[in-house]
């Protein structure tokens, strides 16, 4: 399991182990963080998952993909650090990682 943290808008944070291999809205998803619904199950279908990655994490994390950048614009509080945590697979090397939730996913 790897630790990554999750902070809300509000500020509430949920430290939670995620299985390396899921998704970041998996992860949220299978310990009740409501803020993160993942609409479309992780199809990149739907921007119901934005996160904010810090810059220290982008290199573990990747940039995003076309299909991705496509489904950022639909979303609210875009900027360079806007992710979709469905297209993000969580590993061993991102223990520890904070993610914050994007103000519109409340």
């Amino acid at each position: 399991m790897v630790g990554i943290v999750y902070v809300e808008h509000c500020g509430a944070r949920h430290e939670v182990d995620v299985a390396p291999g899921s998704s970041l809205m998996e992860g949220a998803r299978k310990h009740g963080i409501e803020a993160i619904e993942g609409e479309c199950g992780g199809a990149c279908a739907c921007a119901t998952c934005h996160i904010h990655v810090p810059p220290e994490w982008r290199t573990l994390t990747g940039e995003p993909g076309e299909f991705e950048l496509a489904m950022l614009e639909c979303a609210n509080d875009v900027d360079e650090r806007s992710r979709l945590g469905c297209q993000i697979k969580v590993t061993a090397a991102m223990e520890g990682m904070t993610v914050a939730i994007a103000a519109s996913q409340r």
